[in-house]
């Protein structure tokens, strides 16, 4: 999300309970931050900007929304979405699956003495957010183009006594004067030179002839100048409106790319607040479909993901992505994973195993290792990705289980030595378990396990549960297909098969395949086989 004011705060807010890892990035500088109050906010009317935007972001943080104060440098293409570079020294990237762009624009005023600095305070923009304020009054309206006719019928409904200084309307034709003089308009054809008064508050217009005009607020179309120049390279699709060149976005906000949302004034420079708001709200609705599309997408692509896992040294249609990035943007670009079940396969085994100190690989957000917590076994979990280990700690603690019964450690296991292994306390174990320890991105498992391995104790078990096949709905063309680890293979890999350099150290309990059930895509019953290994290590 790039922009924190209304537009963006109600997207945030709205991805936020829809359990999406959602980053606000925001300037701080609200096209609003000039006016005293917000008006026409149903609930919050009359509150500061600052009010609201502090209201908002409270609001936001308690759906787990964060926060990061900066400018976007430019916004780049990844291979599964999108890179957000901030300014500054350090130049951090920040990679996203969707993007809502909420900048707003920056009102440039006319070159008039004494305008910009009573701007928002008695120099106004919005009949609709001011005018009740200015009711009865004596009001000015400065044009400086074509649009300031709309100002100058419209601000008519809040007082009597309206002057407007036309010069930046042009000659106005007969039919348009006879309209105001009907209405009890003045019309000033002479330029502006000045506005005059104490403090932010106006006491007169002042034209080139010298004439002075008592006014107590003066109303002026602004130039809108828009705050997404970080999407140039884009080139996404635009449309020249009245008000400036703005992005062309559909009913729900989304923009001629993809994984690009817009709302707010960025897209349509005259929304108030509230529509701003509601605006947020519908992109950030479309960009969570986007996402639970390409989430279902992903997962019909997990079900063959041993067809891109590693087995055996051989890398079949492995994508070529760095393993955290991939792992915490599976985990962190969708609200919870883990469908609450334990591993029935590796349940049915442990279950005959007295309890212990286990350890779990890639255990994700912690279901096997909480498994086993609960039925005391002294649980730690390692997972590569920083969300799905928070999870699992919030999971744990939710359960009541104390950081002694149930831990998880973020760690790359691929790059952990045993030195690493011994400091992280992963010694020792009972029991180490590895369920579908299997990547579509890069994976020296075989070297992980045997790494894994050294850690079980004497009279310690290893368990190994692995796709032993692909489900029967997944097709995979002509020389792709893949290759599955088999017990077989798993044994070699871990040089516990007969003649290995480890085969005297290990007891092979169990090497076979068992079938399990499972719901096909169209909810059908259907089974798949798993790749069972259970070794106890051999006491000294």
């Amino acid at each position: 999300m790039i922009g924190g004011g209304a537009a963006g705060l109600s997207a945030a807010q709205t991805l936020g309970r829809s359990l999406r890892k959602t980053l606000v990035i925001d300037a701080g500088d609200p096209r609003n931050r000039f006016t005293a109050h917000v008006h026409n906010v149903l609930g919050l009317d009359g509150k500061t900007p600052e009010e609201l935007g502090e209201i908002g972001r409270a609001e936001a943080a308690r759906y787990g929304v964060e926060f990061r104060s900066g400018l976007v440098q430019t916004v780049t293409e990844t291979p599964d979405g999108l890179r957000v570079t901030l300014e500054g020294e350090a130049s951090e990237a920040l990679d996203t699956r969707a993007l809502i762009v909420a900048t707003g624009l920056t009102d440039v005023l006319p070159d008039i003495p004494g305008l910009a600095e009573r701007w928002g305070q008695s120099v106004l923009h919005c009949p609709y957010c001011h005018g009740w304020e200015a009711r009865g009054g004596r009001i000015g309206i400065v044009t400086t183009s074509p649009m300031g006719m709309h100002q100058a019928k419209l601000l008519r409904q809040w007082s009597d006594d309206v002057t407007v200084f036309s010069a930046g309307l042009g000659e106005i034709d007969a039919e348009t004067a006879r309209g105001f003089a009907a209405r009890g308009v003045t019309l000033v054809t002479d330029p502006v030179v000045r506005i005059e008064g104490e403090g932010t508050q106006v006491s007169a217009v002042v034209t080139g002839r010298g004439g002075a005009y008592p006014v107590d607020a003066v109303f002026v179309t602004s130039a809108m100048q828009l705050r997404d120049e970080f999407l140039a390279d884009f080139g996404l699709e635009r449309n020249d409106l009245p008000w400036g060149n703005f992005l062309v976005v559909d009913a729900m906000g989304q923009t001629s790319h993809p994984r690009i949302w817009a709302a707010g004034n960025v897209v349509h420079g005259p929304a108030v607040v509230p529509v701003a708001m509601g605006a947020g709200v519908m992109a950030a609705a479309a960009a969570n479909f986007a996402l639970v599309e390409e989430d279902y997408a992903l997962a019909v692509a997990e079900e063959a993901s041993p067809a891109q896992a590693q087995a055996h040294g051989h890398r079949h249609g492995e994508i070529e992505q760095d393993p955290v990035a991939f792992w915490e943007n599976h985990y962190g670009g969708a609200g919870p994973v883990w469908s609450g079940k334990v591993n029935a396969t590796l349940a049915a085994v442990v279950a005959e195993l007295a309890p212990g100190r286990s350890l779990d690989l890639g255990s994700g957000e912690g279901g096997d290792a909480l498994w086993l917590a609960q039925r005391g076994w002294q649980a730690t979990g390692v997972d590569i990705s920083a969300t799905a280990v928070a999870r699992a700690n919030e999971a744990a603690a939710a359960a009541g289980l104390s950081e002694n019964r149930a831990r998880f450690v973020v760690a790359d296991l691929a790059t952990l030595g045993d030195r690493e292994l011994a400091e992280l306390g992963l010694t020792g174990m009972d029991l180490v378990s590895a369920s579908f320890f299997q990547s579509p991105v890069e994976l020296p498992r075989a070297t992980i396990l045997r790494a894994a391995a050294r850690l079980v104790a004497p009279g310690g078990h290893l368990v190994l549960v692995s796709h032993a096949a692909a489900p029967s709905w997944v097709t995979f063309e002509s020389g792709a297909e893949p290759v599955f680890p088999s017990p077989e293979s798993e044994l070699r890999d871990l040089g516990i098969a007969p003649g290995g350099e480890h085969a005297q150290e290990w007891e092979t309990l169990r090497a076979e395949v068992v079938q399990r059930e499972i719901l096909d895509p169209e909810g059908r019953p259907a089974t798949i086989g798993d790749s069972l290994v259970v070794l106890r290590r051999i006491a000294e």
